[in-house]
């Protein structure tokens, strides 16, 4: 690997002083070995202890010579950027080499990585073709893709092997070890990670420097307590397992350092794989634009080969993956919102490929699910605020701290009292008011005994933080009607007066205003919410109770800042794609009342029992109506009574009026 990797340095250094291509293309094959040789520059710092041992000025330098070139000011002449890359290099061959370079700057986390192969093959990518187009003769369109196909399905298994690996293995604790053994109070710490560290990073890191032990373990334990709870909640043994999966963004080490500890109280050790550690996106239309670049080699049988290294990727590690836990999410919100700009030459699926990459992803989650059980794992979600939320973070962090710790028992006897209202349903209609078009009927299960059965389960603080909600898995056949809200962030993309038309619990047609044309928009949210697939079930239907947070976030004009974390609390919310109990439907779960939540599968999911490919679509995406819009929701019983629960966004129902007080005061 040595040798291979002087070589491919050595040609870095030819092609720089002089490229033997055509003049079209020598910018861009110029402008990869200047990376190629970056990325050596990062071997070389680590080598030499750089990162531990820089001044501060000199490790903010490197970080920005790094990614200047993707700066959104920059992006329009980066040959990452596929218009330029087109307009520059010509159709032929400019979404390829958009690609090709696009993998190479993902070179950059690899060595920070210290996995060396994984960088080396990426760099040789692109000497093998630069030879393509120094020969000439060869050069063709064609085979261009033929070397990119290759690429792809031949070094699948070291890619696998090595995310994977980081994900599952505690041994493999390069950033464990940046959070447990630096210097917080020190911010140099940052830079040894590799990613783009910016005034969020910063800002964030100052600001939790500034609070007291004690604070930073009691924002800690809302995390970890969730977590615990979580497998209390369901039954589950977490005394049987020794890892958790840690997943944060940059400059929260200190929360997420009080909770390592915390965790190897509860016997657990922490694993943070690549993509489980982010910072905040410094251009969100850069990853928007590559999104769907697997459409140059993504076919059924590259599709195969994948599954095939997961499978055996995972197969070598089983005994790692049936001691993980699962999944404990610090996530952000405040960010400035992102609308995404179409980009005609970005490189797109075709609607076979969508097929079959919605069909790779049921796959995967099997796959998972096979080696990383349901029924022994659980997860759990914060959020909290980050500096780019406004001049007012500091406070409103503190609010957040708030939202996420109100009082789980106090809650939930309310929510108790709407659970056993809603259990009288044979329907639940839910309209809008004012410009809000919804109008939507969803039909509950049937209980044999609603004496010891419920519907709906009552959401504390434990796997979803903060707390408030009752969500049941609605019946398919009956849930008919319009769900419309006039502004949303789903996945952090924004839909304009979205509207999902359901018949029989499936989406029936979707439209949202956020493009000139209709084709656009409905690309849009088949890509981003349905995940290609042609249709998508009902998987939950849910009435949020949190009006704290609801508000909070209009005191402080941010509802559109929020995570759907928390935005899901803030009114009735409905999740299209599979359930919340998704290859869990088996699992016997109990209220706190001691009652056992029976609404677990649908229509689809049952499918499982004949054809488990049928069962599960791989996404759960939830779309909130806030109070403003909402109109009444109304609990239908089977002799035709009605029920009132929320009139004109408003609990009227008897033993809710806690849920009032916050409406009331804003």
């Amino acid at each position: 690997m040595e040798e291979r990797y002087t070589l491919v340095i050595e040609k870095a250094n030819e092609i720089l002083n002089e490229a033997a291509v055509d003049d079209k293309f020598k910018a861009y094959f110029e402008a990869a070995a200047k990376l190629i040789l970056l990325i050596d520059e990062i071997k070389e710092k680590k080598e030499a202890n750089f990162f531990d041992e820089a001044a501060l000025e000199e490790l903010e330098a490197f970080n920005k010579k790094l990614y200047e070139e993707i700066e959104p000011e920059n992006y329009k002449s980066s040959f990452a950027n596929p218009t330029f890359a087109v307009n520059t290099l010509g159709e032929e061959y400019g979404q390829m080499l958009c690609y090709v370079y696009a993998s190479l700057r993902s070179g950059i986390l690899n060595m920070f990585e210290g996995d060396l192969e994984v960088a080396l093959i990426r760099c040789e990518l692109v000497i093998e073709i630069y030879s393509l187009f120094e020969d000439e003769e060869g050069l063709t369109p064609e085979n261009l893709k033929d070397i990119i196909y290759t690429f792809e399905r031949d070094n699948s298994e070291i890619f696998m092997d090595v995310v994977l690996g980081s994900k599952l293995d505690p041994s493999k604790d390069r950033v464990a070890k940046i959070i447990t053994e630096s210097d917080l109070s020190d911010i140099r710490y940052l830079y040894k990670y590799g990613n783009h560290i910016g005034e969020n990073e910063i800002k964030m890191a100052k600001f939790l420097n500034t609070l007291s032990d004690e604070k930073i373990d009691e924002i800690a334990s809302l995390y970890t307590e969730g977590y615990r709870r979580g497998f209390v909640a369901t039954g589950k043994d977490l005394s049987i397992k020794s890892n958790v999966q840690l997943m944060y963004v940059l400059g929260f080490e200190r929360i997420v350092k009080a909770a390592i500890k915390r965790f190897a109280d509860m016997g657990l050790k922490p694993v943070i794989g690549y993509a489980d550690y982010q910072s905040t996106d410094m251009n969100k239309q850069y990853a928007f634009d590559h999104k769907q670049d697997a459409a140059l080699f993504f076919d059924k049988a590259y599709m195969k080969r994948k599954l095939e290294t997961v499978t055996a990727a995972y197969e070598s590690r089983k005994e790692m993956a049936s001691q993980m836990a699962g999944p404990a999410r610090l996530e952000i919100f405040g960010e400035k919102p992102f609308e995404p700009e179409s980009t005609p030459e970005a490189i797109k699926f075709t609607p076979e490929q969508q097929e079959l990459t919605a069909q790779y992803q049921t796959e995967f989650t099997k796959i998972v699910r096979t080696y990383i059980k349901g029924e022994e794992r659980s997860f759990t979600i914060i959020s909290f605020p980050i500096p780019e939320f406004g001049d007012n973070f500091e406070e409103f962090f503190h609010e957040t701290v708030k939202i996420n710790s109100l009082d789980t028992e106090k809650y939930g006897k309310v929510q108790q009292v709407l659970i056993d209202a809603l259990d009288k349903a044979e329907f639940v209609h839910i309209t809008g008011r004012g410009n809000n078009k919804t109008d939507f009927t969803v039909a509950m299960h049937e209980m044999n005994d609603p004496s010891k059965e419920t519907n709906f389960e009552n959401c504390l603080a434990d796997v979803n933080i903060p707390l408030g909600e009752v969500f049941t898995s609605p019946k398919l056949k009956g849930t008919n009607g319009l769900l419309h809200v006039s502004s949303v962030y789903l996945k952090g993309l924004n839909f304009k007066e979205l509207e999902i038309e359901f018949e029989d619990g499936m989406i029936k047609d979707y439209r949202c205003q956020n493009f000139d044309s209709d084709e656009e928009n409905k690309n849009y949210f088949k890509e981003n919410v349905m995940f290609n697939h042609e249709t998508l079930p009902i998987g939950e239907f849910a009435i949020g109770t949190n009006t704290t947070a609801y508000v909070i976030a209009n005191k402080y004009d941010c509802i559109y800042k929020l995570p759907i974390l928390i935005v899901e609390k803030m009114g009735p919310h409905f999740a299209v794609g599979d359930t919340c109990f998704s290859f869990q439907e088996d699992m016997e779960t109990f209220n706190p009342d001691g009652k056992q939540i029976v609404a677990r599968e649908n229509e689809v999911s049952a499918l499982r029992k004949t054809d488990i490919s049928k069962a599960y679509f791989g996404c759960h995406t939830d779309v909130t109506i806030p109070y403003d819009e909402l109109g009444d929701i109304v609990a239908i019983t089977k002799d035709g009574d009605e029920i009132k629960i929320i009139e004109q966004g408003r609990f009227v129902l008897e033993g809710t009026e806690l849920l009032n007080e916050a409406l009331n005061e804003a």
